[in-house]
């Protein structure tokens, strides 16, 4: 019975320290605009109930009703501030010292650990300064025969395809960029496209579907450990972290045997990115094997239809085998990917925990708050870009210049994504690729994406097309 009393004191002091928290964040964004909380102090019905594609427009509502900086109620006694704001957003993500990330990226933990996504403070910045030379551009070098030969096996794939009315290519290119970065990043040729299926891309998949529902849950985070699918991410986690293991034990075991591979003196085979993070130390101490794991996890994480377009740059793109600086002279290719990642941004927003006050405009946003960065709703705002809803590449020429932090989608200022060159490589050389042999057509006149914030942004009836041979 005294074991029982001392847990139930224990249960009611968390609830109302918990209360007290929630009490003083929201007595503290009285100077925010935004939709009031329902009768479950959250907006259950306006969100939690309607279906998931909805999300992103319920938001950009909300911003349209109550303006740039608005106080939304993200759950049962949760209170967070949605930004569209340009001049705070790019005053957030320039800062040195706001670089904490919110609360919600503790729906990765279990999966990424503290890796360079997900941590802070002395620990990113060690893992930043060490893994920023893996993406210097003398070692993309590397991994231009790479993109080929896993673009060659895409082609395979797309020719199955052929002249269908329609096909959804959102798994095929799922499975492109886990060949493409597997082998970039660790070494090893998964061969995931010609397998379809393993345990280990099921269980990406999985995860993916676990984190994504949770960002729609109205179960506190707190309460996550009793539900079921708290078991069944930590059977899911078993077998994506050991096929990670299993892929780091073989890699030291192939350096040990051969002392040239990963190294730069070989001539056969150059350093891949796991290399780097088991030749790495930090303080004169070897990276521990956790260490190692959740940045390859990050890595492999961070993966995740114009004709008149189409027909501007493929007279541009005849190699077989394009080298870097070919890559890099892709200009208007390039112009298009922009255009794409404006309107639809792998990440819809930017997560931080304010460290510190923030002032703007006469409204306090106190320390300790969660604070998202709508970066969706910012690149479709004609505030920022004229006629924010029609694609147009050129909006993107030298001639107009940008703010760096007016267009974001791979962040910006010390938190920006550092492997964005080399995305920006990959995607260049599959999609020219592409290009090359195929003609792309949307599968209906107007289609109508339902656009779900997952772990990334994807769409919910999938992206549909059309491939003729190209003559």
């Amino acid at each position: 019975m005294f074991m029982f009393d001392i847990v139930v004191i224990g249960i009611v002091i968390f609830i109302l320290g918990y209360l007290c928290l929630f009490i003083r964040q929201r007595m503290t964004l009285t100077d925010l605009p935004g939709p009031k909380p329902d009768i479950f102090l959250t907006h259950f019905f306006d969100i939690k109930l309607r279906p998931n594609h909805e999300y992103l427009g319920t938001l950009m509502k909300y911003h349209d009703l109550y303006g740039p900086v608005i106080k939304v109620y993200d759950g049962p006694l949760q209170v967070g501030v949605l930004i569209k704001d340009a001049e705070l957003i790019e005053r957030i993500l320039s800062s040195n010292k706001l670089i904490d990330k919110a609360e919600r990226y503790e729906f990765i933990h279990n999966w990424l650990s503290m890796g360079l996504l997900t941590s802070t403070g002395t620990k990113w910045r060690q893992r930043r300064k060490l893994l920023t030379p893996a993406f210097h551009f003398s070692i993309l070098n590397n991994f231009v025969e790479i993109f080929a030969t896993v673009g060659d096996v895409f082609i395979e794939v797309l020719q199955e395809h052929i002249n269908k009315p329609s096909v959804d290519i959102t798994p095929l290119v799922s499975l492109c960029t886990l060949d493409l970065i597997c082998e970039s990043a660790m070494g090893v040729k998964l061969n995931a496209q010609k397998m379809k299926t393993s345990k280990y891309i099921e269980g990406v998949k999985t995860m993916c579907r676990i984190v994504g529902g949770r960002l729609f849950s109205s179960i506190n985070p707190r309460l996550y450990k009793l539900t079921f699918t708290y078991l069944r991410e930590w059977m899911t986690l078993k077998i994506v972290h050991g096929h990670t293991d299993n892929i780091i034990d073989q890699r030291i075991i192939e350096k040990a045997k051969n002392k040239n591979i990963g190294s730069y003196s070989s001539t056969n085979e150059k350093p891949v990115f796991l290399d780097i993070l088991l030749d790495s130390t930090i303080d004169g101490k070897s990276l521990s094997r956790l260490d190692i794991r959740e940045e390859v996890d990050t890595f492999m994480f961070e993966k995740e239809v114009y004709i008149e377009q189409q027909s501007i740059f493929t007279d541009d793109l005849k190699n077989v085998q394009p080298t870097v600086a070919q890559l890099n002279e892709m200009k208007y290719l390039e112009l298009v990917i922009k255009e794409t990642l404006r309107l639809y941004p792998s990440v819809p927003y930017i997560g931080r925990k304010l460290s510190e006050d923030v002032m703007h405009n006469g409204m306090l946003i106190p320390k300790g708050i969660d604070v998202m960065l709508f970066i969706f709703a910012y690149h479709r705002d004609a505030d920022a870009f004229q006629d924010p809803l029609k694609f147009n590449p050129n909006r993107f020429l030298e001639t107009n210049r940008l703010n760096p932090y007016q267009y974001t989608p791979f962040s910006a200022g010390p938190r920006n994504c550092i492997g964005q060159k080399f995305a920006m490589l990959a995607m260049k050389s599959t999609l020219s690729k592409v290009i090359r042999n195929f003609e792309l057509l949307p599968s209906t006149p107007n289609p109508d994406l339902q656009l779900v914030p997952d772990t990334i942004l994807k769409s919910k009836n999938g992206v549909c097309i059309s491939l003729k041979l190209r003559n």
